[in-house]
């Protein structure tokens, strides 16, 4: 199932990717839906329909056209409503029942942040903050895998936040190319073996997402998160918070915050990295030895699979290598966490929003 919020500058994207999806379409053993919203002043192909519309894919051989089957035109709704993302995995389950579920949201994406998150309709001018996404998904009564095809979704509190919802997470540290996902490799494979299980279906996502941006020489991270190693996560980061606070080692933290890999929003760090940056210059022994069982957590039980590319040209705004991610970001300001903060179930399980007041004080 994937919600494919096209009320804003990504339309024309929407429709490539239906287009895409179509290369293969549903078979006998694999439902693909989706819902798609679109809006007046972007795109005008395809029909120029506005509203929002629910279609089982089917396989054709247009590419620029739509063939899939319309099943609803459910008029125009708001696409930033978690309500709505909640409505649609129901119906999907209700009207095609199946043995596993992927589902995807489909949009914009801001990681963490309350004013943004994911899933903007520009129409409407609302969005899904992530504490909303957890409910949405709750509601559905939960997936077997869960993916944001969106910017910046791969973060602790993002996935922390949705753990008890999907047994596994896919998604990217840094913002996505406007291509997102390589749906018909997905497919592909995916009809080649419906048997195969949310785990090895995360690791395709990752691994053809990986492997489209290598052909063009884009930069890109994707990764695969094992939803139930996050109560752990949490526990090894407030041994490692309590440790760091004790220790008072704040000139080995904050040059660990300076350096550690970062993504287009400066603030998010990855959380690897900033640990073995840790361990590696501490001469606390109980901080590095926190920082070293939170890299061995990462590594040895929540991050499945990591994939990065780096670019071969040069950006702006966007870091051009990721040879230091290694599959999940954490927030980590240069100053108090932002409003909003505190409402993350992370904020305060992992004691990370008062090292953050304490990292950030004179």
């Amino acid at each position: 199932m994937i919600y494919m919020n096209a009320k804003n500058n990504l339309e024309a994207f929407a429709l490539k990717d239906i287009n895409e999806l179509e290369t293969v379409g549903s078979t006998d053993k694999v439902n693909v839906l989706v819902e798609a919203g679109r809006m007046e002043g972007y795109d005008a192909s395809n029909g120029d329909w506005r509203g929002t519309r629910r279609y089982l894919v089917k396989k054709d051989g247009d590419t620029a056209v739509i063939g899939s089957t319309l099943l609803e035109d459910i008029g125009k709704t708001d696409m930033g409503d978690p309500g709505n993302i909640a409505a649609f995995g129901r119906w999907g389950k209700s009207r095609y029942p199946a043995k596993r579920y992927l589902f995807i949201v489909w949009n914009h994406g801001t990681g963490w942040v309350k004013t943004r998150g994911i899933s903007y309709d520009d129409e409407t001018g609302n969005h899904v903050n992530i504490p909303q996404l957890a409910r949405a998904l709750r509601d559905i009564g939960g997936v077997d895998l869960y993916a944001s095809d969106a910017c910046l979704m791969q973060m602790a509190e993002v996935a922390y936040e949705i753990r008890d919802q999907a047994a596994y997470i896919v998604g990217s540290e840094e913002t996505e190319p406007t291509d997102g996902h390589d749906y018909a490799a997905i497919l592909s494979e995916l009809a080649a073996d419906p048997e195969m299980g949310p785990e090895r279906l995360g690791e395709i996502l990752v691994d053809s997402y990986a492997a489209q941006y290598e052909r063009v020489g884009r930069g890109s991270t994707h990764s695969l998160v094992r939803a139930s190693a996050l109560g752990g996560l949490a526990a090894a980061m407030r041994e490692f918070t309590a440790a760091a606070m004790r220790s008072g080692d704040k000139d080995v933290l904050l040059k660990a915050r300076g350096s550690a890999q970062a993504y287009s929003r400066r603030e998010n760090k990855d959380l690897y990295d900033l640990a073995r940056r840790t361990a590696e210059a501490s001469s606390n022994s109980e901080l590095r030895a926190a920082a070293r069982s939170l890299m061995e957590k990462l590594k040895g039980e929540v991050i499945v699979l990591s994939r990065f590319t780096n670019s071969d040209g040069g950006s702006w705004w966007l870091p051009t290598h990721y040879d230091d991610s290694s599959g999940l970001a954490v927030y980590l300001p240069a100053r108090a966490a932002d409003n909003g903060y505190e409402e993350l179930r992370w904020a305060a399980d992992s004691g990370w929003l008062e090292f953050l007041s304490w990292l950030a004080s004179p």
